[in-house]
């Protein structure tokens, strides 16, 4: 009785130690090791499944398995691959760490990589060693949003999977990466606006849009016919559906909070850049969030998963869970009181192809067996992987892809690109009295926790950069600099260093400090509880400035945004740079911008409020609009017509423009047909209300668009790029409607004297259309206003719509 009771202890020990590891796995990054590439399941170089010799090795003739015709349809192949597994075969390879099923011939693969500014190491796919030992970190997804550069977003995408596939061919990656984030950040509390291109719908969408093509596209492969067979240079993952912009705040966590949306919210703000990333993007996969939307979770919700994105989007790919959801329906969420496995089915039977963690493996085979699931429903899912693993070349190799290696990473090129990029999306906030760029001085006093940044740049899901310059290396490079922290961290929890710092701005010809946030601040599972600089960086800032002979120009480093009035005011503060996180090149961004090598042109993509504003409303209340009964205001540029620190799209240049438009569309008419119903809108009271307010978009061709052309002539002293953002207002009176919304958006580089023309053709549905209570899109008639810029250089003009019989 003794040696069994001794037993049964043992047993109940390693079974609460391999409890608390998955519990603790849930929280915290997976042990990265050598062995956890994606190598194939028998000794030899290989890179591709359908290897004739693989197969010998495993003593299997590749003959004898149709998956591997490639002279057949993907279709085809995979209907053989899945027809010849077994039902526990099947539940072991729906989760993200999928082992396999040898005796066909099918190795294991981890779908788990990251690419959100390069290729990072968070996830089982992917790590760094000795063979591979860094890859470049580009700027936070929040800066390169500033640059509203399409071409570079594109191109960061291009490099990023050029990086990514190379260190597949070396076994130190996978081929699907779960990014881009596209979440809007609906509050500046957000930990994660950093991951994000910010609070505009549709900027956030054209962003994921483009990098999401940069991923996947292989040159000449874009406009494939059948997009199910598109090659594809690695996969991506459009992140988190949905409604989702809250981790921990307060005691309200993102596992247990439950999103109350509108549908005319969901319709507007928080589905359009998904909708873009899917039919526009052609991403090949959607990852589903933790939290609920209105008492049901993302991942478990058919309307969703089915229905939008499967079917009425026309999904070419998969859709995954955000890691362990199933795990937070049943037992953190405890949904319905489902069990294990009532909750794999049900996620199942929505549509979640692929679980990331372990649900499906322990309890989707038991479900099918009593009947709570179809092993159809699980086929189809098999399926769904199996198509974008061949499209992405798991299967048969992409010759084209094949030659990359240890060359194409780190090379001269891409990080040559992340200071680039790092240099378009800095913002020039203040610049008084043409302070900057800063005219060579003897003694620099570099001060601030920011100061020798390094990991701090990079923000979180990120890699092992291929080499850090932090802010000293590049000053030190260029003149005598005398460095001193400040404060000890960002946290800045005391004085004790501001003395030292001080001293050093006072003996120095011009002083540059650096302040801001890091992940310990802002991060996935910490909210900011203000917008506030934290600790003492405020009163550090303003010793240090009391006390300096020369110009000061602060630099601030930080993800979400942050109240810094008492900077913006002070005039002796003569120059103020947003930095966001810059990557592994920010020190050298920094510096050719405060020397002149480089023109800032970047704009805020969310808007910087004055830190009472978080006092006004909950980041529980989901309504982008007022909620005047509660005095909330509204959310994002959009909705909030409050005073600001930085209002969105706000960003100054060495140089400047003017603008002139030339010969702009004035009015669009759409003749309807007895089938075409007019529609009301709510007008206020006095307000003129048109004989046919407004048409269902749906009911409408929506081939009408309208064209302007805006002449953008530097009328400065230096060359330098102007983002040329255009915004539309609906016609007086409607009430509900937002402020003013971007319709378009180019930037675009401007010599000196010289003008360039930039052309917008705008389809009058997509952004002249609103969205009612009901989620309904429409089109109101009356005149919308058409705005180019965003400072006294603006044009605007009205356009027109009308009905008629």
């Amino acid at each position: 009785m003794a040696k069994s009771f001794t037993r049964l202890f043992f047993s109940l020990s390693i079974l609460a130690i391999a409890f608390l590891a998955v519990s603790t796995a849930r929280y915290t990054p997976r042990p990265k090791s050598r062995f956890q590439s994606q190598a194939f399941d028998v000794p030899g170089n290989y890179t591709y499944v359908c290897d004739a010799s693989r197969f010998a090795a495993l003593g299997l003739d590749m003959k004898d398995f149709v998956y591997c015709d490639s002279s057949l349809p993907y279709d085809v192949r995979v209907k053989d691959l899945v027809d010849r597994i077994t039902l526990e075969e099947k539940a072991r390879n729906v989760i993200d760490e999928a082992s396999g099923v040898p005796r066909i011939g099918l190795p294991p693969y981890k779908w788990w990589s990251e690419a959100l500014h390069g290729v990072a190491n968070a996830g089982p796919g992917t790590f760094f060693d000795e063979v591979v030992p860094g890859a470049t970190s580009f700027p936070n997804v929040i800066l390169s949003a500033a640059s509203f550069n399409q071409s570079l977003w594109k191109t960061l995408g291009q490099v990023v999977s050029t990086e990514a596939r190379a260190m597949y061919n070396l076994g130190h990656a996978g081929l699907t990466f779960w990014s881009p984030n596209i979440n809007v950040a609906r509050d500046p509390r957000w930990g994660r606006v950093l991951e994000t291109p910010g609070e505009d719908p549709l900027t956030v969408g054209v962003y994921g849009v483009n990098y999401v093509r940069g991923l996947q596209d292989i040159e000449g492969t874009e406009n494939t016919t059948d997009l199910n067979s598109r090659p594809l240079k690695i996969a991506s993952s459009c992140k988190h559906f949905a409604a989702y912009d809250l981790d921990q705040w307060f005691n309200v966590d993102r596992r247990h909070f439950d999103a109350k949306v509108s549908e005319q919210d969901m319709t507007e703000t928080f589905l359009r850049p998904f909708e873009m990333c899917v039919k526009e993007g052609d991403t090949s996969s959607v990852m589903c969030s933790f939290n609920n939307i209105n008492g049901i979770p993302p991942c478990a919700d058919p309307r969703f998963l089915k229905g939008v994105i499967r079917e009425q989007w026309n999904l070419h790919g998969y859709i995954v869970s955000d890691c362990w959801a199933i795990d937070t329906i049943v037992t953190d969420q405890k949904f319905l009181d489902v069990t294990s496995e009532e909750g794999a089915a049900l996620s199942m039977k929505a549509g979640l192809d692929l679980e990331c963690g372990h649900y499906y493996n322990d309890s989707l085979a038991t479900a099918v067996r009593e009947g709570r699931v179809s092993e159809h429903d699980v086929d189809k899912s098999l399926s769904y992987l199996y198509v974008v693993l061949m499209r992405v070349g798991f299967f048969d190799g992409i010759p084209s892809l094949a030659s990359l290696g240890k060359k194409d990473i780190c090379n001269d090129e891409h990080i040559e690109l992340a200071r680039e990029a790092a240099r378009q999306g800095i913002v020039l906030l203040k610049n008084d009295n043409a302070t900057l760029p800063l005219k060579p001085v003897k003694k620099l006093a570099l001060v601030g926790p920011h100061a020798n940044a390094t990991v701090a740049m990079i923000g979180n899901y990120a890699g092992i950069p291929c080499h850090y310059v932090s802010p000293l290396d590049a000053f030190s490079e260029l003149g005598d600099v005398a460095y001193e922290v400040g404060c000890a961290d960002v946290k800045c929890h005391n004085d004790t260093h501001v003395y030292k710092a001080a001293e050093a701005a006072k003996n120095a010809d011009a002083t540059i400090i650096l302040v801001g946030t890091d992940l310990s601040i802002e991060a996935e599972e910490r909210d900011r509880e203000d917008l506030l600089l934290p600790g003492y960086q405020t009163e550090m800032v303003n010793q240090i400035t009391d006390l300096s002979t020369g110009p000061v120009i602060l630099v601030v480093m930080c993800g979400g945004p942050i109240d810094i009035s008492f900077a913006k005011n002070n005039p002796k503060i003569a120059a103020i740079l947003w930095a966001g996180f810059p990557g592994e090149q920010g020190g050298n961004a920094i510096a050719d911008i405060v020397f002149g090598k480089y023109n800032p042109g970047g704009r805020l993509p969310i808007t910087w409020h004055e830190n009472g504003y978080v006092g006004m409303l909950p980041m529980t209340s989901m309504a982008l609009r007022p909620i005047d009964g509660l005095g909330y205001p509204g959310r994002t540029y959009k909705f909030f017509n409050g005073s600001t620190v930085y209002p969105f799209g706000y960003g100054l240049s060495y140089t400047n423009f003017s603008y002139s438009l030339t010969a702009p569309t004035r009015s669009i008419h759409i003749s309807l047909t007895r089938l075409q119903q007019c529609r009301s809108m709510v007008y206020s009271s006095d307000s003129f209300q048109p004989e046919c307010p407004a048409v269902l978009v749906d009911d409408l061709s929506c081939d009408e668009s309208f064209e302007f052309e805006v002449a953008v002539k530097n009328v400065g002293s230096m060359d330098g790029s102007e983002v040329v953002m255009v915004y539309s207002s609906p016609p007086s009176g409607i009430v509900g409607t937002h402020i003013k919304q971007v319709i378009g958006f180019e930037r675009v580089f401007v010599k000196v004297g010289d003008t360039e023309k930039v052309k917008f053709s705008i389809n009058a549905c997509k952004s002249l259309g609103l969205v009612d209570g009901s989620g309904y899109i429409l089109l109101p008639s009356g005149s919308h206003t058409i705005m180019a810029g965003d400072n006294s250089t603006s044009v605007s003009f009205p356009i027109q719509v009308n009905y008629h019989n």
